[in-house]
């Protein structure tokens, strides 16, 4: 995270300030949501504004704040991140938990009389029509950025560069072709695209202007005869420009506003424009409501059905991956038999530098995920470089982390104990492990939609569960968290259908508040299988695995698996050993670790 969410607490002086600005507005209640529409899970810094005014910088969360109470709603991956960042001046909702609203039933229990300030890049049009009876008024500045001032750091206008073809697969004439065919099936006339994944994929660009994300700002317009790609021009160069060729004008970044307004006043009777479900409230007027079809965007659904050379960039950049995570992992393990202290995030350090040296690397996913003992109950801690435990060999061990590669993106989970784990968290792993072995050997019918009951059986038999879904979609070097589908219970995912070519996190997990966390997670690719029958000529799918890293056999409890689940743990050790172990021939410290991770359970 940047400046804005590097803050400890907030300070009473900016609640004090916005709450000034609001009586100026004439505004009795402000939403600061988690991040601007048009970005991503990890905003630029000059987006954190909810970090800003909270102190809370987890990726999921919406502030409130009236004339005299300030709330922050997150869901339960973040209830203990939230404990320790908020101050005396913040109330935790913790959505999910029993008679706790989300903010959204907040907001429509505000008093009618109430103005509701928000931004209105801040707020989707769909998310509007929820709130038919809540009086919002929106703020020609947002008042969080005014507050902010000069110390806000600026928009990144960093240079963007093509991905060639032989990562991408397709091209951008191809895709455009697409995405024209599917707005012919709409009966719509041109298209906004508005969310940086979306326009990256589309046009096989990359950048970084927000962390982890190889994202740039930008939006786009599909027409039947027409693209346009609006961009800080300083951000390109000859190689884009040649890239894009004749057939994408390039615009000002700052003139789309403008555009769009232009566009619905030439548009012609019954001509209408096609706006994403995640478009803004600013996106939607400035067509004009009369104008619009909202529907969720036919580039999410086409970019998360990867192509074969997509697939195939997965598996390759998973086994280079594997190989960095075992060096990493023998070197923790050396080091702490040896008696040395290495904190959280030198820890982290380490494994970055190992994955550095492997080809096609672009950058970490996301910040990783290192945490020792309690620190593994919050999921999605991150250890500050200067104020972090020292990894405990006596205590569980989780490290997620993932990276950006030209060929893929990796996001890994594994949990390790370097001395001697007690019974209970024996027992707790070889549950999680019995859930994600359960979605990987998933047999389903098409038409299936990311229900993740499977996942959850065996902890629930032991009364225990986990407050995060199971799986999220993975971009192919893009986001690590991409939509529309996913494994859990989220509407989004039970909407969405399971379709060979996507690719899906499974990451079931445990956590005990104050002393320790497990997760399991692999990436897996949605793959047809063949069945000994065909019941109603669905055909049924499966998932291949891609991730390549032991799973740590000293945390199992050998008595709780079947026959199968046995079987399933030595097949997998065995083909992380003949991927990986050709990587490590020079490392004759990972490859003795690995070797003796990936041997069979045994009897």
């Amino acid at each position: 995270m940047g400046a804005a969410g590097a803050q400890t607490v907030p300070t009473s002086e900016r609640l004090a300030a916005l709450r000034k600005l609001m009586t100026e507005k004439a505004v009795d209640a402000y939403i600061v949501p988690s991040e601007d529409q048009h970005s991503s899970e990890y905003p630029a810094q000059c987006d954190e504004r909810r970090a800003f005014i909270t102190g809370f910088n987890g990726s999921a969360g919406t502030a409130i704040v009236t004339k005299d109470k300030a709330y922050l709603f997150t869901d339960g991956r973040y209830f203990l991140q939230a404990e320790q960042q908020l101050d005396q001046n913040w109330t935790l909702m913790r959505q999910g938990m029993t008679n706790v609203p989300t903010w959204q039933e907040f907001t429509k229990k505000l008093p009618k009389t109430d103005r509701v300030g928000i931004d209105p890049e801040l707020i989707t049009a769909s998310d509007l029509k929820s709130f038919p009876d809540t009086n919002f008024s929106y703020t020609d500045a947002n008042l969080v950025d005014t507050i902010w001032g000069a110390d806000r750091p600026p928009r990144p206008k960093n240079t963007v560069f093509p991905l060639d073809q032989k990562y991408a697969g397709v091209s951008p004439a191809d895709k455009l072709s697409k995405v024209r065919e599917e707005l012919k099936k709409k009966d719509a006339s041109a298209m906004v695209v508005t969310m940086l994944d979306e326009v990256a994929w589309l046009f096989n660009l990359r950048g970084s202007d927000i962390d982890f994300n190889p994202v740039f700002f930008a939006y786009a317009v599909v027409k039947s005869d027409a693209a346009t790609l609006f961009i800080d021009s300083a951000q390109l160069d000859e190689h884009v420009k040649v890239h894009l060729g004749s057939h994408v004008e390039v615009k000002p970044y700052v003139e789309f506003r403008d555009y769009l307004k232009s566009m619905a006043a030439s548009l012609k009777a019954a001509q209408k424009v096609l706006i994403t479900d995640k478009a803004s409230v600013a996106v939607a007027e400035a067509i004009g409501q009369d104008n619009l079809i909202v529907s969720r965007s036919p580039v999410a659904d086409l970019k998360s059905i990867k192509n074969e050379t997509e697939i195939a960039g997965f598996r390759a950049s998973h086994i280079r991956d594997g190989a960095a995570l075992a060096r990493y992992f023998a070197w923790l393990q050396e080091q702490l038999e040896a008696g040395a202290e290495i904190t959280e995030s030198g820890g982290a350090d380490v494994l970055e530098k190992f994955r550095s040296e492997l080809d096609l690397y672009k950058g970490l996913s996301f910040t990783t995920i290192s945490s020792t003992g309690p620190n593994g109950a919050i999921i999605h801690y991150s250890p500050d470089p200067k104020d972090c435990a020292v990894i405990k060999k006596d205590q569980i061990y989780l490290c997620d982390s993932g990276a950006q590669f030209l060929d893929g993106t990796t996001d890994v989970t594994r949990t390790w104990h370097f001395g001697t784990p007690t019974a209970e968290e024996k027992r707790a792993f070889t549950r999680v492990l019995q859930g994600h072995i359960a979605i990987d050997t998933a047999i389903f019918p098409n038409g299936t939609t990311g229900g993740d009951t499977w996942a959850r059986k065996y902890l629930w038999q032991d009364g225990l569960d986990y407050r995060h879904g199971t799986g999220h979609g993975v971009g192919h070097f893009l986001n690590v968290h991409e939509g529309p589908h996913g494994i859990g219970t989220r509407i989004a995912y039970n909407s969405t259908a399971l379709k060979p070519g996507m690719t899906v996190s499974n990451e079931p997990g445990f956590y005990a508040d104050g002393r320790f966390g497990i997760r399991i997670e692999n990436v897996v690719i949605v793959r047809e299988v063949q069945t000994l029958h065909n019941f109603g000529d669905k055909g049924f799918l499966g998932f291949e695995n891609v991730t390549m890293s032991p799973i740590h056999k000293k945390l199992v409890d050998t008595s709780l698996l079947s026959v199968q689940e046995r079987e399933w743990l030595d097949t997998y050790h065995a083909e992380v050993w003949q991927k990986v172990s050709p990587l490590l021939q020079n490392d004759p410290r990972a490859l003795a670790w690995l070797e003796r991770e990936c041997a069979p359970l045994g009897i």
